[in-house]
């Protein structure tokens, strides 16, 4: 038998075990329930404990709007609208509420649902998991898995499979902090914005502006739809407007047109840009377009760039620089003006070439032409010119040059209303005179070797004059250099035919006159002046300019001798 002592004693013993054991069940649980708290990104286990142990509380079913008569449109309060289950325990804490259960939340005009929650009604703040959604107005939707909303600072933080609406543009992130206060959206660890237009925009960093629009991104930019490409690390983009505002290094890429800048704007609506500091544009034909500010429209097919423009043709060997520049890839043309000049590095040595207006096109037949108007001039190491205005097309290879037409190679000038040049490999292979001209050779002092014609012709050879024909109205005067390289008379002759053979050094190999010769010789101590020259002609080394920076020296005397009448009816290169 079991004395009551014994008796109390092992009933003593059995209810502190049973206590232990309670008391080791609560805290396993409030471990578990602390992990549990860190995982679903509650930041205070000693609340999440509380929350816990307030949960063991009366239980109510379907928990009616908390404050019913209060008034919902107070600042920054948040209501708890709605909850299948709350549990609280106000031993533990009067802070913390567990709710579960089709939870539903409201501030102001936005409303907040989740599966459940931690609310802190005092700073209408919580934490809420499952099936997050966020509905403001009627123009902003949240989506995700956990939200921390916290009352004071106003912010709503969003975590995990994020998706924010805003009218036509939506947000994909796994991290997304709202500013409800300045309503402003911002991700830091990778998202994607793709609005109405199928602008598909990725970076690891981004914030929008729900009232305005506006956004900002950063870091690994990316910028795509059906129609471009563009890549940068800082991008400002509008998806009301669809406008990007450059802000770094970039490039765009779009049907094999590529567009690189660090400052300008981008319409994605209207596929045009505006570009600064110097922007590229390289087009699918392989022309580059460079300038101060560069605009380009995709849509209509065509670029314009102001200030130091430079547009590069390396296809065929040609840089066309000015103040102003143009190419339309659709029609294949292309034109350089104020302070224009054309540089074509085919050869060992580049010619340069100035026009008030430089024109590349394409003519009906697909041959590319380049014209140059008005007030030429160009120089290259072995020949040099000026004409009002002059054409070079590829299907002859011939360059024309019109109205005042003047040419030099060395100690030689040709002149006449229209000189056409054909060249070989870039190189001058012949020239003719079609309307009458001049070609003169200067010995020294006021001596001139002259020949002047209907129509000329000069062919070449390893860049050396080597035959010369004239076809009508032939008029000569030359000075026949004596044995010891003296000249002491003069040889003036006029015939309907003549042709000049050549030696190498350009020494006068045969002279042939025909069919009737007029001529007289000359004593240069009995020569008149009126003597020394034929009719019409004029040296105009003056005029000439000596190295690539004289293309652009246009003298009053240039401007005086263009201004007059053309003689042969020439017409001006325009190029249209």
């Amino acid at each position: 038998m079991i004395s009551n002592t014994t008796s109390n004693h092992i009933t003593g013993r059995h209810k502190a075990a049973r206590v232990a054991l309670c008391l080791l069940a609560v805290i396993m649980g409030c471990t578990a329930w602390v992990a549990q708290a860190r995982v679903a990104g509650y930041k205070n286990p000693q609340h999440a404990v509380a929350a816990k142990e307030g949960a063991k509380a009366r239980r109510v079913k379907r928990i009616t709007p908390q404050i019913p008569r209060a008034n919902r449109n107070q600042k920054n309060k948040v209501f708890l609208d709605n909850a299948d289950e709350l549990s609280a325990n106000e031993a533990v804490s009067t802070d913390y509420q567990v709710l579960k259960g089709n939870v539903k939340f409201q501030r102001g005009n936005m409303f907040m649902y989740c599966d459940s929650a931690y609310f802190y009604p005092k700073t209408s703040s919580l934490d809420a998991f499952g099936n997050v959604k966020i509905i403001q107005g009627d123009t902003l939707k949240v989506f995700a898995d956990v939200l921390h909303y916290y009352g004071d600072d106003e912010i709503a933080q969003l975590r995990y499979n994020v998706k924010m609406q805003n009218r036509n543009m939506t947000v994909y992130t796994d991290s997304l902090d709202y500013e409800v206060r300045s309503n402003v959206g911002y991700y830091f660890n990778g998202g994607r914005l793709v609005d109405s237009r199928g602008n598909v925009l990725t970076s690891e960093f981004g914030r929008y502006e729900l009232d305005t629009k506006k956004s900002q991104f950063s870091t690994n930019v990316h910028l795509v739809n059906k129609k471009y490409d563009l890549r940068t690390d800082m991008l400002d983009y509008n998806t009301a407007t669809h406008v990007a505002d450059i802000v770094s290094e970039t490039i765009i890429r779009s049907d094999g047109n590529v567009i690189r800048t660090n400052s300008g704007w981008y319409n994605a609506a209207a596929d045009n840009a505006t570009l600064y500091n110097r922007s590229t544009l390289l087009s699918k034909d392989g022309k580059t377009l460079v300038g101060d500010t560069v605009y380009y429209s995709r849509r209509n097919g065509y670029g314009e760039a102001k200030g130091n423009v430079i547009l590069t043709d390396p296809k065929h060997k040609v840089i066309l620089d000015g103040g102003y520049g143009y190419h339309n890839e659709n029609a294949k043309m292309s034109y350089v003006t104020r302070h224009a000049r054309a540089r074509e590095f085919s050869q060992k040595d580049t010619l340069y070439l100035h026009g008030d207006t430089m024109r590349t096109f394409v003519d009906t037949a697909s041959h590319r032409v380049l014209t140059a108007y008005p007030r030429v001039r160009f120089y290259r190491v072995d020949v040099q010119g000026l004409c009002d205005s002059m054409a070079f097309s590829q299907a002859d290879t011939i360059v024309r040059m019109y109205r005042h037409a003047l040419l030099w190679n060395d100690n030689k000038q040709i002149s006449g209303e229209q000189i056409n040049v054909h060249l070989n490999d870039s190189t001058v292979d012949w020239a003719t005179l079609p309307s009458s001209g001049i070609m003169a050779e200067h010995l020294g002092e006021n001596y001139y070797n002259q020949l002047s014609g209907r129509q000329m012709r000069a062919e070449f050879e390893q860049k050396e004059l080597r035959r010369l024909s004239v076809d009508g109205n032939v008029l000569t005067l030359f000075y026949p250099q004596e044995k010891d390289s003296t000249y002491n008379k003069l040889i003036s002759a006029e015939s309907s035919y003549l042709t000049i053979d050549l030696k190498p050094k350009q020494q006068i190999d045969k002279v042939k006159m025909w069919p009737e010769v007029n001529g007289k010789v000359i004593p240069l101590f009995l020569a008149k002046r009126t003597d020394l020259y034929l009719p019409g002609f004029q040296w105009y080394d003056n005029l000439r300019p000596h190295n690539p920076d004289e293309i652009y020296d246009v003298s009053s005397e240039m401007m005086q001798l263009l201004s007059q009448p053309e003689t042969g009816g020439r017409h001006r290169a325009s190029g249209r």
